[in-house]
């Protein structure tokens, strides 16, 4: 029998950091996420530019990339790097964003589906972030150029034609679904 040893969030950070990985905890133990190809980098910027420029605009807190951790819950440890990620202004400590992982959830978590990605992989993070706290995830589809809403109100799938909002976690952001996937080059 063969016992997997559980590390906590804080041991994780405290572990000597490997060039080009990433790992997430879930119940403990450690996963190591791949890498990403270019055309999610590419949806991961534009989503971060369009809601960074609203949040700015309207002082509403921060957006953060790709990379960026968050403790779900405890004992055992669930940490989840989201593709970009919103967190609102009350919500930030005093002194600034955590020299670590942030101890909570996330308001907006946006999961960029890659095509290694399995369908259960992605429906069980979008239940993690929405039981931890999360109020609205997005799964951006880019093969199907769509996005997949969750929130405490439900599910709504939108295509390209479609309006994309912030709702009440980032009020008076819209855009349309196909503008995530405009990539001028």
């Amino acid at each position: 029998m063969t016992v997997k040893q559980r590390l906590t969030a804080d041991e994780l950070w405290e572990m000597p950091e490997v060039p080009g990985t990433r790992y997430e905890l879930v119940e403990g133990e450690l996963v190591e996420m791949p890498g990403t190809g270019a055309l999610h980098g590419l949806i991961v910027k534009t989503v971060l530019l369009l809601l960074d420029a609203h949040v700015k605009r309207h002082r509403l807190g921060i957006v953060l990339g790709d990379g960026v951790s968050y403790v779900l819950s405890r004992e055992p440890d669930l940490l989840r790097i989201p593709d970009v990620s919103f967190v609102s202004h009350p919500r930030i400590p005093t002194g600034g964003p955590p020299e670590g992982y942030w101890p909570f959830s996330p308001d907006l978590a946006v999961k960029i589906v890659s095509p290694s990605d399995r369908f259960s992989d992605v429906l069980a993070k979008v239940h993690e972030y929405l039981a931890a706290g999360t109020r609205l995830v997005w799964v951006v589809w880019p093969e199907g150029r769509s996005v997949i809403v969750h929130s405490a109100d439900g599910v709504a799938e939108l295509t390209s034609d479609d309006a994309l909002s912030g709702a009440e976690v980032l009020p008076g952001f819209e855009v349309r679904v196909e503008q995530l996937f405009d990539q001028e080059i």
